[in-house]
């Protein structure tokens, strides 16, 4: 099996559709259940130092890996509810990330953009 995000884009669909689902796959309803599974991600770090979250136990992982993966579908189904093509997003928005956040300006700073100028 492909790992392309179209791959799971057409797995999801169909998912949804033989299910009867698309009723519920709006994009308001996604976006709802994304910010939903978003927050169960957090609750897993809530009261974790830095160095804590990123020595997760195995089976913590295992949890968080799961987590990932339901923020990521909702993300996918949302996305192709509104025929975003996510691919072209993330590189748009890489490119105006680098020219919001030029390197020799922002090296080792975690400012907003605005507070660059």
């Amino acid at each position: 099996m492909s790992d392309s995000l179209e791959d799971l884009r057409q797995r999801l669909a169909l998912f949804a559709k033989v299910r009867d689902w698309e009723q519920f796959h709006n994009p308001k309803n996604l976006a709802m259940a994304l910010i939903a599974e978003a927050a169960e991600l957090v609750e897993h770090f809530q009261w974790l130092s830095a160095e804590q979250s990123e020595a997760l136990s195995p089976e913590k992982l295992d949890e968080v890996r799961l987590e990932l993966a339901d923020i990521q579908i909702y993300l996918i189904r949302i996305a192709d509810r509104l025929n975003v093509d996510l691919i072209r997003a993330v590189k748009d928005k890489m490119a105006r990330n680098e020219e919001r956040y030029p390197v020799d300006k922002v090296r080792g700073s975690a400012k907003r953009a605005e507070e660059y100028k």
